[in-house]
């Protein structure tokens, strides 16, 4: 386990997830944002993007899914760790987040979790990729949240549709270890 990452994301439960520069560049300058979750980019503006996120003395995961030009293999993890001063990576691909966790990097696993299938895979998928944290979305449903700490035994990030401090106090009330958004707003609380 990565216990400086965990120290923070627990003083610090807002994990801001940025989708442009703009939003970088604000969520960099706020000092309650410790992790930020980098939702966009390319082979090319990536390591740029991760330094202005160092930089500030924030913690940068990747989402690797989400990054234009890395490809769904192995490789694109160790390119992450040897060309980006991320700390981790964020993928719904199992063996990208197993390939995280052999590097020493944080690995999430991000799972959405839309049917009771999604569900009952769930547990092979943990037991696969041996991820740090998982990232369940949509994160306003707290009682799979409930369900879903319980039955991997990971700790739990609710992430997508929240929306406001309700959705942030259900989530972490129901045992989420913190919360991703999108939502400026909510990176303030």
């Amino acid at each position: 386990m990565q216990q400086k990452y965990f120290d923070v994301m627990d003083a610090n439960p807002v994990i801001a997830a940025v989708k442009d520069e703009k939003m970088l560049s604000e969520a960099c300058l706020l000092e309650e944002i410790q992790v930020i979750f980098l939702l966009f980019g390319d082979l090319c503006t990536l390591p740029g993007l991760v330094d202005q996120i160092a930089e500030a003395g924030k913690f940068p995961v990747i989402h690797l899914d989400l990054v234009t030009g890395l490809g769904a293999k192995e490789i694109a993890v160790d390119f992450v760790k040897t060309y980006t001063k991320a700390c981790g990576i964020i993928s719904t691909k199992p063996a990208l987040v197993k390939r995280s966790k052999e590097l020493g990097m944080l690995s999430i696993l991000r799972v959405f979790l839309l049917d009771s299938m999604a569900y009952g895979n769930l547990e092979r998928q943990v037991l696969q990729a041996k991820p740090d944290l998982i990232e369940i979305l949509p994160g306003v449903m707290p009682k799979m949240i409930r369900k879903v700490s319980d039955l991997v035994h990971v700790p739990v990030i609710a992430g997508g549709l929240i929306s406001d401090r309700e959705d942030v106090l259900a989530a972490l009330n129901a045992g989420a270890f913190c919360v991703s958004t999108t939502k400026t707003e909510i990176w303030r609380m």
